[in-house]
């Protein structure tokens, strides 16, 4: 484990879980929470808020959660006080959960949207009809009867 360091803070993808209870270890509210985070996209929702500087630990486990290897993201504190204008990490917590939130529930919409669309005209593959095979376990079939003259 590294030592503490009062210039970083760390985040943990498990603070943004929605499953999760605030006892099991979310520190947000449910509306600024996101489903299944991972490090990456906890890296790149921090990106999308301005934050620059930032360091990943991948396949640490979070001390309340010490089955799961979520990883950790570090970040600066200086870089937190110049583009968010915060010091604390609440503050920091709850404006990169409300950003995420917002970006996931966007990304839902459109593929939402893109599946009630269909497919492009020119996508001949996806507009082919496929015959669905069916299970010839269940059903009996019939032999044909030979006509007798």
């Amino acid at each position: 484990m590294s030592e503490h360091n009062p210039d970083r803070i760390v985040l943990w993808p498990g603070y943004f879980n929605s499953k999760l209870s605030r006892k099991q270890g979310r520190r947000v509210s449910k509306d600024s929470s996101v489903a299944n985070p991972t490090l990456d996209t906890l890296a790149l929702a921090a990106r999308s808020v301005g934050l620059s500087k930032m360091k990943r630990d991948a396949e640490i486990s979070h001390p309340k959660r010490p089955s799961l290897k979520e990883g950790r993201l570090w970040l600066s504190k200086k870089d937190l006080q110049s583009t968010l204008g915060v010091s604390s990490k609440e503050a920091a917590i709850k404006t990169i959960g409300s950003k995420w939130n917002t970006q996931q529930s966007d990304l839902k919409e459109k593929e939402e949207a893109a599946k009630k669309a269909g497919p492009k005209t020119g996508d001949r593959q996806a507009r082919s009809q496929r015959k669905q095979i069916k299970s010839r376990g269940g059903s009996k079939r019939q032999k044909k009867q030979k006509w007798k003259l």
